[in-house]
């Protein structure tokens, strides 16, 4: 089937996907991918040569992976996230950004900012044999062995949690290629429009500057 007849991401296998809900509410969904649809998306990549966060207005990219971010803004993911995790949607904005580099510094202990409220990462690298660099959701914001799930970030694999106080999360230093589509629900327009206006900052320094 050609892109745009159906979706690329596998709705039903994200709605049948257990919700775990404690130490705070989380799943993840292997396989939200098929591996054809994988590899034309990873093929459609857009090229990052720099570690950071970079927002959809800064990059270009192909086919695919266009339609990929066109089921990632549908209404059905929307209404399977707030099924869920039991809350409302529909008047929070979405704020789609994208990694291609990890650095060191990357993946230390932290909970996200109050201005999200729900985040999902929709992981794009080949199969994921390394020891680090795996997503741990954490009991608390101390110690990176303490967690309760640990999640690969192999290609098609989506990871996602409900922003509370203690949804402290994290993984090991990595550095080199780690692809995601990171997508946040945020709590209020002028949360978004912040957000993007700095990471467009961001990323036109990197542009600007070749050894940032």
């Amino acid at each position: 089937m050609g892109f745009g007849e159906v979706a690329l991401l596998d709705f039903g296998a994200i709605a049948r996907t257990d919700t775990v809900c404690e130490p705070f509410q989380f799943f993840a969904t292997p396989g939200a991918l098929a591996a054809d649809d994988l590899a034309a998306v990873r093929a459609d990549f857009p090229v990052i040569q720099k570690p950071g966060i970079f927002p959809l207005s800064t990059l270009t990219y192909g086919p695919a992976f266009a339609e990929l971010i066109e089921d990632i803004r549908s209404s059905e993911l929307e209404d399977i996230l707030a099924d869920k995790y039991d809350v409302d949607l529909s008047d929070k904005p979405l704020m789609i950004t994208v990694r291609g580099q990890a650095q060191k510094k990357d993946g230390r202990i932290h909970n996200d900012a109050k201005t999200k409220f729900v985040t999902c990462l929709l992981y794009l690298n080949e199969l994921w044999d390394e020891g680090d660099g795996r997503l741990r959701m954490l009991r608390g914001p101390d110690k990176l062995d303490e967690f309760a799930a640990e999640i690969p970030p192999s290609g098609g694999t989506l990871a996602s949690f409900l922003r509370s106080e203690n949804s402290w999360h994290g993984h090991a230093p990595y550095v080199g290629e780690r692809r995601y589509v990171m997508f946040n629900w945020m709590t209020s327009q002028a949360a978004l429009d912040h957000d993007l206006g700095r990471h467009r900052f961001s990323a036109k320094l990197k542009k600007l500057n070749p050894f940032a």
